[in-house]
């Protein structure tokens, strides 16, 4: 089945493009990356992809609870 939401072009080498993106910016650089592309695709949902930007916007949001979630960790036992 297609994923269009994280497609394989995405996950075909030794690291997704999502973890280097991660690794090459700071805690703050990314969070605002992962901000910036959920309001994208909710942003522009009703005039491209409709459900689809939907999602798109979803994984990120996610993406960014889940890193907000680990920074969290990693503060408290700093």
């Amino acid at each position: 089945m297609k994923d269009n939401i994280n497609p394989d072009h995405y996950k075909d080498s030794e690291i997704e493009c999502i973890d280097a993106i991660e690794s090459m910016l700071s805690r703050e650089e990314f969070t605002g990356f992962l901000r910036a592309s959920h309001f994208q695709y909710m942003w522009r949902y009703k005039k491209k992809n409709g459900v689809e930007d939907l999602k798109k916007a979803d994984w990120y949001l996610n993406k960014l609870i889940h890193h907000e979630t680990n920074n969290r960790r990693e503060n408290e036992y700093s």
